[in-house]
């Protein structure tokens, strides 16, 4: 009869550890898709300036881009602090902050587009 190799026992991730390698994902995805939308705005706002200098139209567009563009930093940054931050209340509460102003940004690039639609229907 051959020995049986070694198994280590299996050990089983706490409720605890689980959800914070959630929390830990969702700030990563929050994250690099709120600087990839910094960067979309950034580059809606060089659209909006040479159609302005075509067309010698003023625009809100550019401001309110802008704005937006200010709630994806903030929340790239908060998303970053949480990532950096080991406290849990502390990284938990900067978490929810960063997905606050990560769907106030979406919500606020909604609203931009619609009213950019409205405006030239």
């Amino acid at each position: 009869m051959r020995p049986r190799p070694y198994l280590p026992e299996k050990t089983h991730m706490s409720d605890e550890h689980i959800l914070e390698k959630k929390e830990e994902s969702n700030s990563i995805h929050i994250f690099s898709v709120s600087a990839a939308m910094v960067g979309v705005c950034l580059t809606i706002i060089g659209l909006f300036s040479i159609s302005q200098s075509l067309k010698k139209v003023e625009t809100l567009g550019d401001e309110m881009v802008t704005f937006n563009a200010m709630l994806f930093l903030i929340s790239c940054v908060l998303s970053y602090l949480s990532l950096k931050k080991r406290n849990r209340g502390l990284k938990g509460h900067l978490e929810k902050l960063a997905d606050g102003f990560f769907i106030s940004g979406l919500s606020f690039m909604v609203l931009i587009c619609v009213l950019l639609v409205w405006k030239l229907v």
